[in-house]
This record gives C-alpha cells, structure tokens and sequence, in this order.
C-alpha cells in the first residue's frame, strides 16, 4: 500500500548562517551605523536586540529576507513580544519544528472532510497517510498545500 509522511521540519544550519547574513547585513546599513543592535543565534532561536523597537522591525525585515535567500519558510518563524531591559529592547525569534497535536487533528480533520479514501495515523510530531491509489495520496499533498495552515510542511518516505 503507498503511504507518505507529513513532517515540519526546519534546517538549523541555514537558520544559523541566515543570521550570520543578516548580521552582516546590519554592519552594513548606514540606518544602523553608530547603533546598539545585532542578531544572536542559540539553541534553534534568534535573539535580536536594538535600541528602539521600530529599529527590531527593520531587523526581522533583514532576517526575513535573509530566511528567504536560504530557502527558509518564514511562515515556521514564531515571532515572540517585545522585551524592554535598560535602554536596549530585545525580540526572540523561534522557529517552529514538528507537527503539534492540535495541528495534526485539524490535517487528519481536513482529510476526512474532504473524503479522500486515505487513512490518516498520528505518529509523534508526523502524520502517516496510507492510501490504495498513489494518486488518492497526491491529492491529500495538493489539499494541504492549498490549505493555508500556517505551518510549512513537507512530504517524506513516499513508498509504493
């Protein structure tokens, strides 16, 4: 029986040297120039730290660019709120991987409303579709990549 999984999964070393880009970037710009501000990565986060917020959103602005030169989805990004410590403020940007269980309830309830012949497993933070025909499992990728679930996916282990 063909089956395929659906994972949401995020390259860490491109988030890492997408921030490395930005931040030469930031060097860069004459807006910056004489300005308290830079990009840090740790552990699967970007923290980024200026001296005025209008400043962080021209910086995520740089990092979403940089994000989509590396082929990034920046639909995973979960932009946190805006710190203030001293005269700096400070935002987090994480990022998200794998598939939550109520985001893998509302794929398997998306499939079964669009009765496809198709059955759908939960398996951890990945969902397992099983189906008769390679193309009922074709059209479960197309209906998750039209539905727009705010969370980049991808399709692994397509098996005959």
């Amino acid at each position: 029986m063909p089956s395929f999984d659906i994972v949401s999964e995020i390259n860490m070393e491109e988030v890492r040297n997408a921030t490395e880009n930005a931040s030469r970037e930031l060097s860069t710009r004459f807006d910056f120039r004489g300005v308290d501000a830079s990009f840090e990565y740790t552990d699967k986060t970007v923290k980024m730290q200026a001296e005025a917020e209008f400043q962080l959103q021209q910086m995520e602005s740089i990092f979403r660019t940089a994000c989509s030169k590396r082929n990034l989805d920046t639909a995973a990004m979960d932009v946190k709120n805006v710190d203030h410590r001293g005269k700096n403020v400070f935002q987090t940007i994480a990022f998200k991987e794998g598939i939550e269980q109520p985001m893998a309830k509302k794929i398997v309830k998306l499939i079964k409303d669009a009765k496809l012949k198709v059955q759908t497993s939960i398996q951890g933070e990945q969902l397992r579709i099983t189906g008769k025909k390679r193309d009922d499992l074709q059209e479960v990728i197309a209906l998750i990549k039209q539905s727009d679930l705010g969370q980049p996916f991808q399709y692994t282990n397509f098996r005959d």
